[in-house]
């Protein structure tokens, strides 16, 4: 894959992505427009992530049955759509009807994401999906920038405009610019690969990564759908297009990840994933003095998206290499988690302020990374070999040793003849 379609599939992750963070940095004056209470403004953009879980279960598999260039560009349409309903909507009822549609058909993320999987040689698959997944992180704190500075000239409903002719204009240039992947026709059904999702959540590994990038996501969604209120009040009292100028600090911060997927590439995927949770959890120290630094505010803010990128990169790359043949299944299954911790941080974390001011936050979005980081280490539970008595044997049967398995003290002894060799030893997480 060539440097423009990185970019290009980067730039629809980002476009897609900013569809569900743009009312981040404005949710003040778009509730107040839209007669929602400030206590209830999270749910602006946890309405997004709801209706990007649906399309994670319902659309994303798709991917796995239907040329994933079309679908791109047919997902984009119809989250232009979605944009352009909310930036006319003249009640909170069409607004949230507005986000929730862009926010189902923004699951053209994952398509994008296992598109550039698909089509990667293996060599190359975890930098592929490193640079394209970095247009996610850029979307999503890019577009506070965007979003501050257009809203405070022309209004926040200048910016679901903006973003309608953008999707729109990315449909058309991946239809003629990109090419078809070339794979085997597809063996499961579209109702098989839904139902199979269910599957994926009884594997360890999956269930694993996932459930890090519940709580992950849910730290990172505290901080950026919670930020716009402190700073818009005192002491600081900044205005939407100073508070978005916030998302350039975030910005520094996941693009220094950029070698994530080249860590991943090497094998070193697990020892990031510790390292990088660790400074998420130490990012909130900082991230708590807002009340009284800006500066550092600023270095929390590159400390927490350098490490959500790092981990999310890694994830990703873990579980496409893990299921190469139903990379955009596997990818969605896994957003669940993401749109799940998302919405969870958005609505949490402005009741919480509400209740209990930005200390109460911070609090909660440490305790979130805590969380990832305590699933993380259980997970690095040393291999063990089941030892079957019965046919003095490694046994593959069970990944727990039962009344009848014990660890043995010594390797079997070698079977007495090649009639009744044994496999070679087993090892399970």
């Amino acid at each position: 894959m060539n440097a423009w379609r990185r970019l290009l599939l980067a730039v629809v992750c980002g476009v897609a992505v900013a569809s569900i963070y743009a009312a981040q940095p404005v949710l003040e004056p778009m509730g107040r427009d839209l007669g929602v209470p400030a206590e209830r403004t999270g749910w602006i953009v946890a309405t997004g992530q709801f209706g990007y879980l649906a399309g994670l279960l319902l659309l994303v598999p798709l991917g796995d049955v239907v040329d994933r260039r079309r679908l791109i560009a047919v997902h984009l349409t119809i989250t232009a759509a979605g944009m352009a309903l909310t930036g006319s909507a003249s009640a909170a009822w069409g607004a949230f009807a507005g986000l929730a549609a862009a926010g189902a058909f923004a699951v053209v993320v994952q398509t994008t994401v296992a598109y550039a999987a698909s089509v990667s040689p293996p060599a190359e698959r975890g930098r592929n999906i490193g640079v394209v997944t970095s247009g996610v992180v850029v979307g999503i704190l890019g577009a506070r920038v965007v979003t501050g500075t257009l809203a405070e000239v022309w209004g926040w409903r200048s910016v679901y405009a903006v973003l309608a002719v953008l999707s729109l204009g990315l449909a058309a240039l991946v239809l003629v610019t990109l090419p078809s992947e070339e794979r085997p026709d597809p063996t499961a059904r579209y109702g098989q690969l839904v139902v199979s999702l269910g599957g994926l959540f009884g594997q360890r590994v999956f269930l694993t990564r996932g459930l890090i990038a519940f709580f992950l996501f849910a730290s990172f969604g505290t901080l950026w759908s919670g930020l716009s209120l402190p700073l818009a009040g005192t002491p600081w009292q900044l205005s939407e297009s100073q508070i978005g100028l916030f998302g350039i600090a975030g910005l520094a911060g996941a693009l220094g990840a950029a070698r994530a997927g080249r860590w991943a590439d090497a094998g070193r995927a697990a020892p990031v994933t510790g390292l990088a949770l660790t400074l998420l959890i130490l990012s909130w120290a900082a991230i708590a003095r807002l009340p009284w630094s800006l500066w550092l505010l600023i270095a929390g803010i590159v400390v927490l998206d350098f490490a959500v990128q790092a981990v999310h990169v890694s994830n990703q790359h873990l579980l496409t290499a893990a299921h190469p043949d139903r990379v955009s299944s596997v990818i969605g299954g896994y957003m669940v988690f993401y749109s799940l911790g998302s919405a969870l941080g958005a609505a949490a974390t402005t009741a919480t302020f509400t209740a209990y001011g930005w200390a109460g936050s911070s609090l909660l979005g440490a305790g979130f990374a805590a969380c990832a980081l305590a699933v993380w280490a259980t997970d690095r539970r040393p291999p063990r070999v089941v030892y079957c008595r019965s046919c003095r044997c490694c046994c593959s049967t069970s990944t727990t040793p039962s009344s009848t398995a014990t660890r043995p003290s010594a390797p079997p002894s070698p079977p007495s003849s090649p009639s009744t060799a044994c496999p070679p030893p087993t090892w399970h997480r």
